[in-house]
């Protein structure tokens, strides 16, 4: 078995991400129709999400703090990160 899969099978896996993994180390997966033109949407997508170009400053309850630095965990991306996930989702419209 290959070290990343290794890594991989280390971590807590639901069973539908287990099958992906399967899949993957089989050869099952393959590249759907389209993709191409919806993998560059996607990307662009990201490109802009991505970028940053204003700092700010917040003050938060350190209760409130440590819950989003858990999920962050959870989630496996940083805590910045998910806090400005969640305000970008917010500012679009997606939580509300």
């Amino acid at each position: 078995m290959a070290e990343s899969t290794t890594k991989l099978d280390s971590a807590a896996l639901d069973p539908e991400e287990r099958e992906i993994l399967r899949a993957y180390e089989e050869g099952r997966l393959r590249t759907a129709s389209g993709s191409s033109r919806q993998a560059d949407r996607l990307l662009s997508a990201a490109r802009e999400t991505l970028r940053k170009d204003k700092r700010i400053n917040i003050r938060l309850p350190s209760h409130d703090l440590v819950e989003i630095k858990r999920l962050a965990a959870r989630e496996g991306v940083p805590y910045q990160t998910l806090i400005s996930s969640i305000l970008h989702r917010y500012a679009t419209g997606e939580l509300g």
